[in-house]
């Protein structure tokens, strides 16, 4: 047996444990998970979903801000979520992704998330990334 047989015969055997190990229900398994983006300008300005898990809408409550609404809710709102913002096109223009104290609400069926400049200001973006772990 030659070595590239060798480790092939070591992936197969690491998989099988992994598979076995690693369920929908290991904290370090994403819960929810989505890509999408604030698209056009004026009437036909709409949110677009271009991939997504565990996600059932994203809605834009205003300029910056984004409910994600949960498919399966999550237990309670102890969950952990992590977004980034880009804006395609520009790479002039830094976009930031995160939550006030006390304006962007968390609970078990959503999530909102704001999409900042550089400022600080509220601005949409063509593309946020978010990810929630439970």
């Amino acid at each position: 047996m030659n070595l590239a047989q060798h480790i092939t015969d070591l992936a197969q055997r690491l998989a099988l444990e992994f598979k076995t190990r690693i369920t929908a229900d290991h904290p370090g398994v994403a819960k929810a998970w989505v890509c999408f983006g604030y698209e056009g300008s004026g009437n036909k300005a709409t949110v677009v979903t271009r991939a997504s898990f565990n996600v059932n809408s994203v809605t834009r409550i205003s300029t910056g801000q984004y409910r994600v609404t949960f498919v399966n809710p999550m237990p309670d709102a102890s969950y952990c979520w992590q977004a980034f913002a880009r804006n395609a096109g520009s790479q002039s223009s830094m976009k930031h992704a995160g939550a006030r104290a006390t304006a962007e609400a968390k609970t078990a069926q959503f999530v909102d998330v704001i999409c900042t400049s550089s400022s600080g200001s509220l601005t949409d973006t063509t593309e946020m990334n978010l990810t929630v772990w439970r």
